[in-house]
């Protein structure tokens, strides 16, 4: 299950950045999440309550935004929503899409004490 590692690297990420503002507690954390980053958000939500556990992270509020699918055509240039990495072009048919938007993961932002 490669979202524990991911909710650990979310947690080692989030303590760096509170203790670089001498921040004792993380009240809230924000995190974006594409939907075609490929995590299972479940197993992400089930991790990062593991990972946080014994850190200045333990009681924090989880704040997980999805970020939905975006494409553009290499052919037409069309852009269109997609909720996965192989959704033809609605406009021209082409099956060869430029992701640009959806395959975020990253702490957005931290409500730190």
């Amino acid at each position: 299950m490669h979202e524990f590692s991911i909710a650990m690297d979310i947690v080692d990420i989030a303590t760096s950045t509170a203790r670089k503002e001498a921040a004792t507690v993380v009240k809230e954390i924000e995190i974006e999440i594409g939907q075609l980053s490929g995590v299972v958000m479940e197993a992400l939500e089930f991790s990062l309550e593991a990972a946080m556990k014994g850190t200045i992270l333990e009681n924090a509020r989880r704040n997980l935004i999805i970020v939905a699918g975006k494409a553009r055509c290499t052919q037409c240039l069309s852009e269109y929503d997609t909720d996965t990495l192989f959704k033809p072009c609605p406009k021209c048919g082409t099956c060869a899409p430029d992701v640009i938007q959806g395959r975020e993961l990253r702490v957005k932002s931290l409500i730190v004490e």
